[in-house]
Formats: C-alpha cells, structure tokens, sequence
C-alpha cells in the first residue's frame, strides 16, 4: 500500500458538487493499494498513519500521533499513487490492485481506524473528487508498506 499523508487544520472531499466528507485538524490520507498487497501491509499502513509524530507538542516539536491529539481523519482511494512512469510519459498502472481488492482493502483501512476511535470521513471509491485542503506546516508524508521508499 501506498499513502501521502498530509497534516491539515481541515480539509474536504467533493464528489457532484456535493461534500461527501469532511474533517478538521487531522490527517488527510490519499491511499491506493497494490496488486500485492495484504493483510500485513494494511495493518502496517493503519499503524503507521495513526501513530506518526508528526503534531506539536507544547515544545513546539513534532512529537505527538493523530491518536495523541485526537486529530480526524479524512481518507481517500488513489489508484494513481501506482502511476509508474519510469518508461515513457503515460502511467502505467499494472501494479495497482484490481477495483475489488483496492475497494476491500480501502474499506477496511477505513473500518480500522473507526475501531481506534478517529472520527473518520471517506471520499467515494471509484468516483471523480474533488480534494480541498489546507496543509497545515506544510507537512506531507509519502509512505509505502513494501519500505520501497
């Protein structure tokens, strides 16, 4: 699996003109999911997103988790962070898992988090959307289950 993680003061997803989710100080999670992936790396990835340090203290350094200052989270499919343009300038996307499993995996992702309490809001799988941010820092994280970067 694969994430950019941003830290926002709030941010929004718009699916017909429509706000489908929205959240205040939080996490906004593009996440798309590979054809190998499992159940390990979703684990990995929950794990991970909720517990970086990457909020203030009351030192000013970035040392407290989602989890910590109980910060939202707003979580949306992207298929496109498997967007492979080593060859040519037209992504190829083989290496993204098939809408089935990206949707299962995306789904449980989302039930995972709400099990540890984060109110968590969701874009519309599959749908085009419209993301609206505001990057607080800014602060933005790339991170990959298979530790390939």
């Amino acid at each position: 699996m694969r994430a950019v993680v941003q830290r926002v003061s709030k941010a929004s997803v718009t699916v017909d003109d429509k706000i489908v989710g929205k959240i205040n100080k939080g996490l906004l999670v593009l996440l798309g999911v590979g054809e190998d992936d499992d159940e390990k790396d979703l684990q990995y990835m929950v794990d991970k997103i909720t517990g970086l340090r990457i909020f203030q203290d009351d030192n000013d350094k970035m040392n407290l988790s989602l989890l910590d200052v109980k910060g939202e989270l707003l979580v949306v499919s992207q298929f496109t962070l498997y967007g492979d343009v080593r060859k040519g300038k037209r992504p190829s996307f083989s290496t993204s898992a098939k809408p089935e499993i990206g949707q299962m995996y995306y789904e449980k992702f989302v039930q995972k988090t709400k099990e540890l309490g984060i109110i968590t809001e969701t874009g519309e799988f599959g749908a085009h959307m419209d993301v609206n941010l505001i990057n607080d820092g800014p602060v933005t994280i790339l991170l990959d289950s298979k530790k390939t970067f």
